[in-house]
């Protein structure tokens, strides 16, 4: 499997954790989003949606990472990330919807682009944008979580890897995380796992040096 990723694309990144915690051979191909080679000809040649992350797999391409991870779940039963509990199964995607449909959207690379160039914002105004839906959604996040390892049980799950990528790009734009103690505990838990570190961004071979 080729996965497209760029180091510090936090959707890539979630992907990049499942297949390492599923210990499932991967090539990665880095893809630049400040150059937009996710818009050139060669890439919109594999993901017509011009967006990372895509998974080339024997079937085809796949794009959208909740649809990789739903994809990867099937077809690969070791190493589960969703709980067999039917009710269990429904929170920890609950959790992931949050993440990955309210938070991310509303605060990636394109929408911030957006408002520094086509509505000229300034940066610092920009940051506050971020922080501010990045913590609206941390305050529902929060109250979702107990006070177990991970963010569902003893093991890690699809929430564990939708959030740690979302507390990264937090932590870059100085989201003060003294208000979320639960989260931020399974953070740094997760981050002392080798499937998680190695698909941190700075670990990435297309990261700067």
């Amino acid at each position: 499997m080729k996965l497209y990723t760029y180091f510090r694309s936090s959707a890539a990144y979630r992907v990049r954790i499942a297949l390492n915690l599923k210990d499932l051979d991967h090539e990665l191909v880095p893809v630049n989003l400040l150059k937009s080679e996710q818009q050139g000809t060669d890439y919109l040649s594999k993901n017509n949606q011009g967006l990372l992350p895509a998974l080339e797999t024997d079937q085809g391409v796949l794009a959208q990472s909740l649809a990789i991870l739903e994809w990867l779940e099937e077809a690969y039963e070791a190493a589960p990330l969703l709980p067999a509990d039917s009710w269990e199964k429904a929170q920890v995607r609950n959790f992931c919807y949050a993440i990955a449909c309210d938070i991310h959207p509303i605060d990636n690379l394109r929408v911030l682009k957006y408002l520094s160039n086509e509505l000229s914002v300034s940066d610092e105004q920009k940051n506050t944008w971020y922080r501010h839906w990045v913590i609206e959604g941390f305050k529902k996040l929060e109250v979702m979580l107990g006070d177990s390892l991970f963010c569902f049980g003893d093991k890690p799950t699809l929430a564990d890897v939708c959030l740690v990528p979302q507390v990264y790009n937090a932590l870059r734009f100085k989201v003060d995380m003294n208000d979320f103690p639960k989260i931020a505990r399974i953070y740094e838990h997760c981050n002392t796992l080798p499937a998680f570190i190695d698909a941190a961004p700075e670990n990435q071979a297309d990261a700067p040096q």
